[in-house]
Formats: C-alpha cells, sequence, structure tokens
C-alpha cells in the first residue's frame, strides 16, 4: 500500500513539473525537467530500498556499505561526477538556458534539454547532439544579445553610386515594412570593396538570431528585385570573343610608292650610315 502511494506521490509531482514548465520562461523550464528527473530516480531507490525492506534486508547496514561503495564508486567515476557538477553551474549561473542558440566549438544549434549529466541541442538539420557538460567550454550564446543580417551585393562601376544610395534611402523603409523580422534597420552599410568586376556595397539588419539565416534570404530577394525595378546591373561573369581581324593587302602603287620611300630615306642617311661605319671600323681597328 504504501509503495503504491509513493509512486503514485512520485508520478504526480512529475507531472506538475512538466505542466509547470511549459507556462515559465526557459529558466524555469531547465529547472523543472531537472527537478523530474531527480525526482524520477528517487522514486527508484526508494521503492528498491522499500521492497528490500519487506524482504527482511537490513536497509540500515545497507546503507551504511551504500555509502561506502559510493565513495569507491566515485573515485572511479569522476567523469560522472565532474558532469553533474558542471550541469548544476550551467544551470544555475544561466550561461544557456532550453530555447538558446548556443556555438560549441564548432557545432552550433538550439538547445532541446539540459540534464543533470548531458545537454542536448538540436542543430537544425534533424540531428540531436548529446554534449557532456563537463565538455562544454568556450560556449558562444547567440540569443543574449540581436544578432545582424547582413548582405552584400555588387553593382557596375558604370552605375552612378550616388543614384544608388538615393534609391536606397527611399526604398528601405519599404523593405522593412516587408520583413517582419526585422527589429532594426535595414542598414546601408557603405562600400565595402572595388573588386575586380564591381562596386560592393553592404545592407545589414537587426533581428535576433533565430531569424537571421531566414531573413539573409529575404534582404537578398529585396535587393534583387529592388535592382531590377530600378535598373540597377548587377555585374556578372563574362567573355569577350574577339572576331579575327582580316588585313588589307598592298596595292601595285602601294607598293611603287614604298619602295621609292625606301630609297629616298637611303639616300637621306647615307652620311649618318657612313658616320657609324666609320666609328665600328676605328674601334676595329683599335682591338687589332
Amino acid at each position: 500500500m504504501f509503495a503504491c502511494l509513493f509512486l503514485t506521490v512520485a508520478a504526480i509531482v512529475q507531472k506538475a513539473l512538466m505542466l509547470i514548465s511549459r507556462v515559465v520562461e526557459a529558466r524555469g523550464v531547465t529547472m523543472c525537467r531537472l527537478a523530474s528527473s531527480i525526482v524520477k530516480y528517487a522514486s527508484v531507490i526508494g521503492m528498491l530500498y522499500w521492497c528490500l525492506a519487506l524482504l527482511g534486508v537490513d536497509t540500515a547496514t545497507l546503507l551504511a556499505s551504500a555509502g561506502l561503495l559510493t565513495f569507491a564508486v566515485s573515485l572511479g567515476a569522476k567523469d560522472i561526477v565532474t558532469d553533474i557538477i558542471s550541469g548544476l553551474f550551467i544551470i544555475f549561473e544561466g550561461e544557456f538556458r532550453v530555447g538558446d542558440i548556443i556555438q560549441v566549438g564548432g557545432q552550433r544549434g538550439t538547445v532541446m534539454e539540459i540534464g543533470v549529466r548531458t545537454t542536448k541541442i538540436n542543430d537544425g538539420s534533424g540531428n540531436v547532439l548529446v554534449l557532456r557538460n563537463s565538455n562544454i567550454s568556450n560556449v558562444v550564446n547567440m540569443t543574449k544579445e540581436h544578432s545582424f543580417a547582413s548582405v552584400e551585393v555588387g553593382i557596375e562601376y558604370g552605375e552612378s553610386l550616388e543614384r544608388v544610395e538615393s534609391i536606397l534611402a527611399k526604398e528601405l523603409p519599404n523593405i522593412k515594412r516587408r520583413l517582419p523580422a526585422i527589429i532594426d534597420g535595414p542598414f546601408y552599410k557603405g562600400v565595402t570593396m572595388l573588386a575586380d568586376n564591381s562596386v560592393n556595397i553592404k545592407i545589414v539588419a537587426e533581428c535576433a538570431e533565430k531569424d537571421r539565416l531566414p531573413l539573409i534570404n529575404g534582404l537578398n530577394r529585396e535587393m534583387k528585385l529592388l535592382f531590377d525595378r530600378y535598373d540597377i546591373s548587377i555585374p556578372f561573369p563574362q567573355v569577350v570573343v574577339n572576331q579575327p581581324t582580316v588585313f588589307k593587302k598592298a596595292t601595285f602603287a602601294e607598293k611603287m610608292a614604298a619602295d621609292k620611300f625606301n630609297a629616298e630615306q637611303k639616300e637621306a642617311i647615307r652620311s649618318m650610315a657612313d658616320e657609324d661605319e666609320d666609328f665600328d671600323e676605328s674601334n676595329d681597328s683599335d682591338r687589332h
């Protein structure tokens, strides 16, 4: 009778904690789930001792033996103890909470659950990353502050930069109305690069981290539609092909004129050629 009552109370407490976790903020969800796990494990251990007591086992001696056994196991299970302590620090210091988007090492995702030993993260591709709490370090919490979505687009060198900037001044407020994920902006950051084939400009907007990637796609779409509407050219790779040139041949009269020109030029520079030859001959005699 007592065992059934104990299990019923434990189940009710677990249900109550899960219901509370649905209506409180992220930190409350984490605390409720942790408490639910503790209640579950405590219920199993309590029921085990109760059953042993009914079978006539001396539970006082068993508890003392369990204490020694726990101490011996803890020496060989340092990693488990470290995971539990790290999990408690994560929860009470509020480094991140359930629902936060974090980056741990090279892995990024949304925190699904912070357990006693492990933390589960959804990477956004249907994969659940299970990380030991003691291995979680150098965490980047991307939901503590707002994020920025930025896009960079190129315009041709022949386009008037002042014209493009005046169009942006008029149209950026309209883009904000069409993209509700924007918290502030979008803003024109100016010219970021004079590239080989384009003048690159950047547009940024403030948003929540969970909306950053979809907002980048939306900004790219809006910029393309805007440039099409105002006939602003976006450069793209091009190949220039030159056709072989057909050269004209000299006519008979041009050949005769060329021969006459060469003869006249030879006569005109004959004295210059003689002086050069005399200079070369004198140098040759000096060497001999």
